[in-house]
């Protein structure tokens, strides 16, 4: 595959940094240091273009906070100006990424998403009586600058573009090396392409046709349970070999048993809501609807988080469980 290059002048160009800039505002647009840098948007904007051009940009510091949904994550917030410039340089390289991306990989990619890929895992579930599912062990703390570089390095050649990528994985270490901060949009990128080799092996050269990829979730479905049991080997050594990943688990399984995937559980013939994801909406419903009675947020408010978790659970099938969580919001707060 051609590498990329020449790509410098689109990402530091005004109108690109100013599609950037609105596409930054999203979910955040009354906040002060948006506001600040919309009142200086033209000098904002062109300091921030010769900082690319130049090939070095001052990426600021960090703001992380701990959210727990239901597993403890540390979230890293950078700078308006860094993500301003993270979203120029995604609009003009996000299409070279997505050129290597195979079919089945739906993470941070229009077109494919949630939707696209539990539609993709049902129809594999109706036609396999087998399924491998495996994760990765601490997946965006275990991404190896140097194996996520060398990969960059085969999809693009513009040697500024590169500098700006090493850049930006020098903003961050888990360990020393290692790691992509959760909350960065280039990081939903770097870690989607990290995989990608292993989409590329698993397609190409272990042959497998049924295969379903959501970040570091990803499912192989067969009817032989010896072949998936090659795979689990052969993906494990790998993801060892090559990309420095562990496993965190490898599960095999019947599909007639069930499958746990993306917050739904997956039978051959129906589909349904996985416990935790049951248990996180009881919470966090039960959580909006005692702010919105205590005046902490506005009925404008409740219904916009709300929508999102009914429209997530009605996907399962859920009518008897939204109904019963209706009514224990109604009694708890009559």
């Amino acid at each position: 595959m051609k590498r990329a290059g020449k790509l410098i002048e689109k990402i530091a160009s005004y109108d690109n940094l100013r599609l950037a800039f609105h596409l930054a505002c999203r979910g955040r647009r009354m906040k002060r240091e948006v506001l600040n840098f919309r009142d200086n948007l033209d000098i904002e904007l062109r300091a921030l273009s010769k900082e690319l051009l130049a090939g070095e940009v001052n990426w600021g510091e960090y703001f992380s906070f701990v959210v727990r949904d239901p597993k403890v994550r540390t979230i890293y917030a950078a700078p308006f100006r860094s993500h301003v410039a993270h979203h120029a340089m995604i609009n003009v390289c996000g299409p070279v990424f997505e050129r290597y991306q195979i079919e089945e990989s739906y993470a941070c990619r229009k077109g494919k998403g949630l939707d696209g890929a539990l539609n993709r895992a049902r129809r594999f579930a109706r036609s396999s009586k087998w399924y491998l599912q495996m994760d990765i062990r601490k997946y965006f703390n275990s991404i190896d600058h140097q194996v996520l570089f060398a990969l960059l390095e085969r999809r693009f050649k513009d040697p500024i573009v590169l500098n700006l990528f090493s850049e930006i994985l020098d903003t961050y270490h888990h360990t020393l090396g290692k790691g992509v901060p959760i909350g960065n949009l280039t990081s939903q990128y770097f870690a989607n392409h990290y995989l990608a080799p292993c989409d590329h092996f698993l397609k190409e050269q272990l042959r497998q046709k049924k295969v379903v990829r959501y970040m570091d979730d990803f499912v192989v479905w067969s009817d032989c349970k010896d072949d998936l049991l090659k795979v689990r080997e052969a993906v494990s050594e790998y993801l060892s070999e090559h990309l420095a990943l562990d496993l965190k688990y490898a599960r095999l399984n019947r599909m007639s048993k069930g499958l746990t995937f993306l917050g739904y559980r997956l039978f051959p013939n129906r589909i349904g809501l996985s416990r935790r994801t049951r248990d996180r909406f009881r919470r966090k419903s039960r959580k909006l609807v005692e702010e919105f009675h205590s005046g902490t947020i506005s009925e404008q408010d409740l219904v916009a988080h709300l929508d999102p978790m009914l429209d997530f659970v009605r996907r399962g099938g859920s009518f008897r469980f939204r109904q019963r969580c209706l009514l224990e919001l109604e009694r708890a707060n009559p």
